[in-house]
């Protein structure tokens, strides 16, 4: 391919790719078979028409790697292709196929985090797919080993990026070059078929072709309609996906027809559907529904002559541009002075971000989020970027980090702001964590129903932590805890020696070590005490109502009880909550949630009013507020409450409202709970109730 022609056509003074060229000329020669500079700027001017890129691409060939500086080229062809330069060269430095120790997923997770953290233009992750294309076609020379590895990397990490940009061309051929190598014999067999079959396919589609033009000329629509290629990769995923055999998939013809306007692409939607029987549940509409890549157009299959199913796209020619060449479209809208405005909000930002005024670090992240949605990633305070899983938590960013960074951890900040423990990270957030000088993590941490961890290896670690703590503490704390479970659903206690067979420990000691340090959880524990009574335990005497016991709250300071103290009413901790003490001038110390926002936003001299606390025995209810959130119906109202007075509570007051267009319902109202199991329970049974979809704590 002459690259000249369309470097001028797109750039008068392209005497700076000449320089580029004599340039990379006096550069070295190397011992391994990779691609040139020219021959990846081959590859990527088919897709991106940008001088500043391809000019990095040439200069980026690995034998200029020595001898050609950033600097040099900074000064030679200014910031841009310097930058672009410098980016693609971190990006080659990686080479995950040269570390054989290294798992095939491993490898595939540090090249993404290494494509996100480094790269802030898009154009050098294009560059970078052209270089795999590149790469994969002078791969047969190789040894079998690196082929697999590099053919299995390009599908498990530049395959699905090329999708995601919307790079058709370089997907397909990324695709069908990697099956080549893993899969050989099957590549063969279905290439085999295709050639066989090739003259038979033509003949019939170029006859459709003719008949569907005839229809679109008589109504008068422009448009071009061809045959589309099959791919020998996705022939071999359809024939998985739709189980499907050999034959029964090459029975199913393609087309495409490119049209002028969006509304020729319905109006010709409605003559094939006239002329011939259509297959309803093929239909799809990706006009009005871009796929996240920002694609668009109209899917539709019909019975064609001989019976046989085509599948025909049909889309604008603007369309068509992104569809073949995704972002790298957009170099061409901007540099060509505009774009049609019909396109959708998905392009329309795409094509914002590469204005002179936005970067494209914007279009980065969006792509970030879109193609892992499975994890989020965020940064550390020095701009190392931390994968975790989706909905992590600061506490997960604090355990990720180390173990004792999350033992010690007793607050956050997100963006310079404090924040709550429990707060979901999203993309691109920095993160900060607050240490204590001593590691004591909370065992609200380690259940999997609060919000504090959404990593059951960070659970696992505060599990860990009470499994090793000193023998005399887990023993008190699980007395403590099995004691409570039974106050808390009104049972007794039963045998020491029932309980100590019932979990297959050796002691009565070795029960209350097990149930301090986690070992038997509090889930367990509830069951034991849940179990329906015997018949003969159903017999009640009533005795004369008691008065309601008053909230008494019981805290003990570093230790010390008997110290004046009193519940927050902003954030209204309960036992099992991870709390701290505020020294209240003449009040003595109000307890709060560790998590409340009063606690985080406190200026550095409050700070040092704060002091660690801890529960103490306790036969106290505490008033706690709740949200819940359903679709209203007769009798919701009756059904919350009697949740609430079956788990030993009181509603003390309750808020409603509704949304009569939605037929949402909102309901604020405050309860008595005497600890977070107590909570959690009651949580999970009101959400139970028909027609509620969201119950949560808050706080006034």
């Amino acid at each position: 391919m002459n690259l000249e022609k369309p470097l001028h056509q797109k750039h008068p003074q392209t005497e700076r790719f000449q320089r580029a060229l004599v340039l990379c000329g006096a550069c070295g020669e190397i011992s391994e078979p990779l691609p040139t500079g020219m021959e990846v700027v081959e590859i990527l001017a088919q897709v991106l028409e940008d001088e500043a890129a391809l000019i990095a691409t040439l200069l980026a060939d690995r034998r200029c790697q020595e001898s050609i500086s950033v600097e040099v080229v900074e000064a030679e062809f200014g910031s841009t292709v310097a930058g672009l330069l410098a980016n693609v060269r971190l990006l080659n430095n990686f080479r995950p196929c040269h570390e054989t120790t290294l798992s095939r997923p491993l490898q595939a997770e540090r090249l993404r985090r290494l494509v996100l953290a480094l790269v802030d233009d898009v154009r050098a992750v294009l560059i970078k797919l052209a270089y795999r294309l590149a790469r994969l076609r002078l791969l047969s020379g190789e040894s079998a080993e690196l082929q697999h590895c590099i053919a299995q990397e390009t599908l498990d990490v530049f395959a699905p990026l090329a999708n995601r940009l919307g790079l058709a061309q370089i997907k397909w051929e990324l695709e069908d070059l990697s099956f080549r190598y893993l899969e050989p014999e099957t590549y063969k067999q279905i290439a085999k078929a295709l050639e066989e079959r090739r003259v038979d396919r033509e003949r019939y589609v170029d006859t459709f072709k003719q008949a569907l033009s005839e229809f679109l000329t008589e109504v008068k629509i422009e448009a071009s309609v061809s045959g589309r290629p099959k791919h020998i990769y996705s022939i071999s995923r359809k024939m998985q996906q739709k189980d499907l055999g050999l034959d029964e998939l090459f029975d199913i013809h393609a087309v495409r027809i490119l049209v002028d306007s969006v509304a020729d692409c319905y109006a010709s939607l409605g003559i094939i559907h006239t002329q011939w029987k259509t297959i309803p549940k093929e239909f799809d509409d990706y006009i009005a529904n871009p796929k996240p890549n920002g694609y668009q157009s109209l899917h539709t299959v019909i019975i064609g002559p001989d019976s046989k199913p085509v599948e025909i796209q049909i889309r604008t020619r603007e369309m068509h541009e992104f569809a073949e060449h995704g972002v790298a479209a957009h170099w061409r809208y901007k540099e060509g002075g505009g774009g049609d405005e019909t396109l959708n909000e998905v392009i329309a930002s795409l094509r914002r971000l590469v204005d002179d005024t936005s970067g494209d670090a914007a279009l980065l992240a969006d792509f970030k989020s879109e193609a892992f949605p499975d994890r989020v990633y965020v940064l550390t305070p020095a701009g190392d970027v931390i994968d975790l899983p989706k909905g992590a938590t600061p506490l997960d960013f604090a355990y990720h980090i180390h173990t004792q960074v999350g033992h010690r951890c007793r607050g956050a900040k997100v963006n310079g702001r404090i924040v709550t423990l429990t707060t979901p990270l999203e993309n691109a957030q920095q993160v900060e964590i607050l240490t204590a000088g001593e590691s004591r993590p909370s065992r609200d941490w380690m259940n999997p129903g609060s919000d504090f961890l959404v990593s059951a290896g960070s659970r696992a670690k505060v599990r860990h932590w009470f499994h090793t703590q000193d023998r005399e503490e887990n023993l008190e704390a699980g007395q403590r805890i099995l004691e409570q479970s039974a106050k808390r659903f009104d049972s007794k206690l039963a045998p020491v020696e029932d309980l100590i067979q019932r979990f297959k420990q050796d002691s009565a000691e070795h029960l209350y070590i097990a149930i301090g340090r986690g070992d038997i959880r509090q889930s367990q524990l509830d069951a034991l005490f849940q179990v329906e009574p015997d018949v003969d335990e159903l017999i009640v005497t009533k005795t004369a109502d008691k008065k309601p016991k008053q909230a008494k709250t019981s805290a003990e300071v570093l230790g010390v009880k008997n110290l004046l103290t009193r519940i927050a009413k902003c954030c209204q901790p309960i036992p099992g909550d991870a709390v701290i003490g505020y020294i209240t001038l003449g009040q003595g110390v109000t307890i709060h949630r560790k998590d409340c926002s009063n606690i985080q936003s406190l200026s550095e001299e409050k700070l040092l009013r704060l002091i660690e606390i801890d529960w103490g025995e306790t036969e106290s209810q505490y008033p706690v507020w709740l949200e819940v959130t359903a679709y209203d119906r007769t009798g919701l109202l009756k059904d919350i409450t009697q949740i609430v007075a079956d788990s030993k509570s009181n509603v003390t007051r309750l808020d409603t409202s509704t949304n009569v267009e939605s037929g949402q319902v909102l309901l604020k109202l405050r309860t008595q709970i005497s600890d977070q199991e107590h909570l959690a329970s009651l949580i999970q049974s009101i959400g139970q109730i028909r027609n509620v979809f969201s119950v949560k704590r808050f706080d006034l």
